[in-house]
């Protein structure tokens, strides 16, 4: 297949509010490419997760709505299936992680049962061979003993285990696409190292992309090739990883990475905060977003909004202000 594997373009996702009409996901495209790991980084509030449910089509309605754009995953265009197309897609084709597995995984039904029915349902195995199957994928991910494991039920898992059983179903039908929504939220850092790395290697094993949705971008540093930063509902910087962190050109990716413990700091070193809240994405300010929160902003972001444009090679960013001048004017080090 020639062309990336899944293809963006203009996804806007409103939420149709007594308040008035939320803008959670406003205009954003990109791309991603077959077996490429991308990480979409921001603040809680942002639109990172409500972009990955509008690609499958999770969104409630009411009182959200997909108002506009494009998804084109293998070169069709998702938005446009009927009901029952759509579900031969979810769970098959792209697979998703959610956040927090207890809340994601069924209470009243064993972790095999759970596995073997996709299995069933998109690849079409009889019982027998689908539990057979659900057994190589506990292994897979890590869980010991899973023979005997697989008839336990989810409260039985410690909450690592059950997001390695969240991955296991989610890999269980070879996706091309596997979204992975704040996996490791629940976790102590040490196991939130391992999952990430099982990720990472079972995706370059299957050869399946992977996108990682996570406010950390020190999370992404090590596992994604392309990162996209978004603030109020828009893609405001995009770059290749290595790239974004060593030239950012956003205030807020700059002021997400000098929020990023580093070790090559010295031990007293403070971390500086982004000061300010996340705006209300039902009654945005005039202008640019980030705006009142940015030490950088002159006059004219106050009331003309930024367009997102390319500022060096396969980097875009959307600001009025060259943050690499303002550094140096201001006296600012960043991290």
């Amino acid at each position: 297949m020639s062309g990336p594997l899944l293809q963006v373009k203009g996804l806007s996702t409103h939420f149709f509010t007594q308040e008035g009409v939320v803008k959670a996901v406003d205009d954003i495209t990109y791309n991603l490419a077959e077996g490429e790991t991308m990480g979409l980084v921001g603040e809680s509030g942002c639109g990172k997760s409500v972009s990955a449910l509008s690609i499958l089509r999770l969104i409630p309605n009411p009182p959200g709505r997909i108002v506009a754009g494009e998804v084109l995953f293998q070169g069709q265009d998702l938005l446009q299936m009927g009901d029952d197309e759509i579900r031969q897609v979810r769970g098959h084709r792209i697979a998703i992680i959610f956040q927090e597995p207890m809340t994601s995984l069924n209470p009243v039904l064993t972790v095999g049962r759970q596995i073997s029915e996709a299995l069933e349902l998109h690849l079409k195995m009889d019982h027998k061979r689908a539990l057979e199957r659900s057994v190589e994928l506990l292994n897979m991910v890590g869980i010991p003993d899973a023979g005997r494991r697989i008839k336990d039920y989810p409260h039985q898992f410690s909450g690592g285990m059950r997001q390695r059983v969240m991955i296991a179903m989610a890999l269980s039908c070879d996706p091309k696409l596997l979204i992975a929504d704040e996996p490791t939220t629940a976790l102590d850092v040490t196991i939130q190292a391992q999952i990430l790395e099982l990720i990472k290697n079972l995706a370059r094993e299957t050869g399946t992309a992977v996108m990682i949705i996570t406010h950390n971008l020190g999370v992404v540093a090590r596992y994604a090739d392309w990162v996209n930063v978004m603030y109020a509902g828009k893609i405001i910087e995009s770059a290749q990883a290595g790239e974004l962190y060593a030239a950012p050109r956003h205030p807020y990716t700059l002021g997400l990475l000098a929020s990023v413990p580093r070790l090559d700091q010295p031990r007293k070193t403070k971390l500086a905060p982004i000061e300010g809240l996340p705006p209300d994405l039902s009654a945005l300010p005039p202008g640019c977003s980030f705006r009142p929160r940015c030490p950088y902003a002159v006059d004219r972001c106050a009331v003309e909004e930024p367009p997102l444009l390319e500022v060096a090679p396969g980097h875009t960013a959307a600001c009025w202000v060259d943050v690499r001048v303002a550094k140096k004017t201001a006296g600012v080090v960043h991290g």
